[in-house]
């Protein structure tokens, strides 16, 4: 079986958010599945996702403070601000998380581990409602 699904998030401030369950609400046929792929494809620059600790928010909180210390906003040295002073620190934190999962399926359930989850990195002061292409593939129950 093969599938392919846009899902909008919606808009987020700035920092990192767990995004699994809104991801899933888009994907009800994932419990029809198996065993597959789930391969998840943000459609924007300057957002990002990635899996990371899904308890504590703080662990959420500690990536933005380290992205904000790895890529300083507000830098004489970038040309491109067209957007703002968060404009190009957005697309360098993009491209340094990445912006596709391929994820595991099992049993019609993502097979994350305990304490994995989905995270959206929203890396603009007001980026608004972002676009994730889901594409399933796997062996029907």
């Amino acid at each position: 079986m093969w599938q392919q699904t846009l899902i909008t998030l919606r808009a987020r401030p700035r920092g990192f958010h767990l995004v699994t369950d809104e991801l899933l609400a888009g994907l009800p046929e994932l419990q029809a599945c198996r065993v597959g792929l789930l391969h998840l494809w943000l459609q924007h620059t300057s957002a990002s996702l990635t899996i990371n600790e899904n308890a504590d928010p703080a662990v959420r909180r500690d990536f933005e403070r380290f992205f904000n210390r790895l890529i300083p906003q507000g830098t004489a040295d970038y040309e491109h601000n067209d957007e703002g002073l968060d404009d190009l620190p957005a697309h360098f934190k993009a491209s340094v998380l990445g912006c596709q999962l391929s994820l595991p399926i099992t049993a019609g359930r993502l097979a994350l581990g305990t304490w994995q989850g989905v995270y959206l990195g929203e890396h603009r002061d007001h980026g608004g409602a972002r676009r994730v292409l889901a594409t399933l593939y796997g062996d029907g129950a």
